[in-house]
C-alpha cells in the first residue's frame, strides 16, 4: 500500500500551511486527517469548506451528529467515528446518538431516527431513493432543503472517510478515548 505522509505545518505544501496553522490555532492541534489531506491543498480546502457549509445547512447539533455518525458508521471509518464522538461531546450533542448508531439501535427521538433512516437510504441507494423515503422524511418534519443538506453531509464525510481508508490515518491521541 502507498504510504501517506502526516504533514506538519512546516512540511505541508504551501497551499495547506495556512489551513493547518488555522487548525492549530483554533483546536490546539492539527488533526491527523488534516495532516494527511494537506498533501492535496485542494482536498483539504474542499473538506474544510464543506464542513463549514454543512454546519450552516439548517441542522441542530444533534441532527449534525446523526448525519455525520450515520455516514461514518456506514463507511466503517476507524478515524471519523471517534473523532466525531469527541466533536459531538464538545458541541453538547446527546451522547446516546453516537452510542445507538454505533450499536445499530434505533434513536429514541423519532425525528432524529427519521433523519438517520433517510441518510442510510440515501447511502444505500446512492441517492436514488424512492418516493416513500421522501414522504417518510417529510412526515418527520424535514423539508427539501434538508434532503440537500444530507447530500452535502454525505459529500463531506465521503471525502474524509475515503481518505482515512486509503491513508490508514492514525487516530489522534485526543480521540483515543472515543474509539
Amino acid at each position: 500500500m502507498q504510504k501517506f505522509k502526516l504533514h506538519s505545518i512546516e512540511s505541508a505544501p504551501d497551499g495547506s500551511k495556512e489551513r493547518l496553522q488555522a487548525a492549530q490555532d483554533s483546536m490546539g492541534m492539527v488533526p491527523n486527517l488534516f495532516a494527511v489531506m494537506a498533501s492535496s491543498p485542494q482536498l483539504l480546502e474542499a473538506y474544510q469548506t464543506l464542513d463549514s457549509l454543512f454546519q450552516e445547512a439548517g441542522f441542530n447539533k444533534n441532527e449534525l451528529t446523526v448525519v455525520w455518525q450515520t455516514i461514518n458508521v456506514y463507511h466503517d471509518c476507524h478515524y471519523c467515528v471517534p473523532a466525531h464522538t469527541a466533536i459531538a461531546k464538545q458541541m453538547g450533542a446527546d451522547d446516546a446518538i453516537t452510542a445507538n448508531i454505533k450499536q445499530g439501535e434505533a434513536l429514541a427521538d423519532d425525528k432524529l431516527q427519521a433523519l438517520r433512516v433517510f441518510t442510510e437510504r440515501m447511502l444505500d441507494a446512492r441517492g436514488n431513493v424512492d418516493q416513500q423515503a421522501f414522504k417518510d422524511f417529510a412526515e418527520a418534519g424535514y423539508e427539501p432543503k434538508h434532503v440537500l443538506a444530507v447530500i452535502l453531509g454525505i459529500a463531506q464525510k465521503t471525502m474524509s472517510n475515503y481518505t482515512n481508508h486509503v491513508a490508514e490515518t492514525p487516530v489522534d491521541e485526543a480521540f483515543q478515548d472515543f474509539k
